[in-house]
């Protein structure tokens, strides 16, 4: 056999590979389609329990009213029961709310329904990895090289890190319908806007320090995605109980959607564990890249956009962090910061590559 004979046979082979890639991303496509439907009936079915366990907690557990009585009627009269304390899971000083029952809302079908949800996420989520690895197999190397490729290895990551906390047992079931509608939205994005063909990296990104830096930066956002979400859910949730605790009487469907949520306590501490644990990998993150940049372009720091927009969130996390530790600025407040710090994750992953030029312009759009 030539030379080019063998070229055309390895060539042929990686288009092969690239196609069943793309093949493999449009069924992981279609299945969390299915997962999406399977959580929104998990949400309907659950709306029909009427649970308001938050409400009932809220408006007869606060530290300034005294627990009213319940009636009950009996025969020949009525008894007064004192109403039962409430287990809460908050902190010192905050609310006294129970955690919600969860999407299924304590409706039997609803919980089947959600457990028919997960099943078919751990099923797209296969056959996406097998997807992401199909498209490394076609160009022989981390499949990091362009953001069609970052945009689908960083869903599966966010999706491996929901399946993960669900693994070990924690409350987060209730993300599971956010979490796949943005998948879906991220990957409609990659397989229509930022679509490249398979093609060698740039020799710039020839470096060992691809897998470190990139894996690294990818698990990063995946983590601070998740941890936005528990944020973003948070403020919802938080204001919810403000207006319950004051009297006040939500709407028909933020009651009916809210009140399963976990308190606003547990959301917020979801958020900060998630954040806190990752900043560190950040930072690695971030140095990593800077050794990169030395013996790749002969320089640490060259405050090239994606350096200067991966420092901007980092001081972003920071301040969020330190504010966690400031009590004129927990809370609502810091959340705040939380979500302007994934804002500027956020813009690094998608602005700079897309709309700002340098040295890191390899979005491939």
């Amino acid at each position: 056999m030539t030379l080019a004979a063998g070229t055309e046979l390895a060539t042929a082979a990686n288009e092969h590979l690239a196609n069943i890639s793309n093949t493999l991303i449009y069924s992981a496509m279609a299945v969390y389609t299915l997962a999406f439907f399977a959580y929104i009936a998990e949400w309907l079915f659950g709306s029909r329990s009427k649970v308001a366990r938050t409400a009932a907690a809220l408006t007869t557990t606060g530290k300034s009213k005294g627990a009213p009585a319940v009636t009950v009627q009996t025969a020949g009269g009525t008894a007064v029961l004192e109403r039962p304390k409430v287990v809460v899971r908050s902190s010192a000083g905050s609310r006294d709310v129970p955690d919600g029952p969860g999407a299924h809302g304590g409706d039997e079908q609803g919980d089947l329904y959600g457990r028919i949800a997960i099943s078919l996420t751990v099923l797209a989520f296969l056959v996406h990895l097998v997807g992401v690895i199909a498209r490394a197999a076609s160009v022989q190397r981390a499949p990091w090289g362009n953001m069609y490729e970052f945009n689908i290895t960083f869903s599966t990551v966010a999706v491996g890190v929901y399946l993960t906390l669900l693994a070990l047992k924690k409350n987060v079931r209730w993300l599971g319908l956010f979490l796949v509608t943005t998948v879906l939205l991220d990957l409609g994005i990659a397989v229509t806007v930022l679509y490249t063909a398979s093609d060698q990296l740039v020799p710039a990104l020839h470096s060992y320090w691809l897998y470190i830096h990139v894996s690294t930066a990818i698990l990063c956002g995946a983590v601070f995605y998740v941890g936005a979400a528990g944020t973003l859910l948070y403020l919802f949730k938080d204001s919810y109980e403000t207006k319950l605790e004051n009297g006040g009487t939500p709407g028909r469907f933020a009651t009916s959607f809210l009140e399963r949520l976990p308190a606003s306590s547990s959301l917020d501490k979801f958020a900060y564990r998630l954040n806190a644990a990752v900043f560190p990998l950040w930072t690695f993150t971030i140095i990593a890249g800077a050794i990169w940049a030395e013996s790749a372009w002969g320089r640490y720091w060259g405050w090239d956009p994606k350096e200067t927009w991966a420092f901007i969130t980092w001081v972003a996390y920071a301040c969020y962090l330190h504010a966690r530790a400031t009590a004129g600025w927990k809370g609502r407040k810091a959340a705040y910061l939380a979500l302007i710090a994934f804002g500027c994750w956020l813009f690094n992953y998608y602005g700079v590559n897309i709309f700002v030029s340098g040295k890191h312009s390899y979005a491939g759009v």
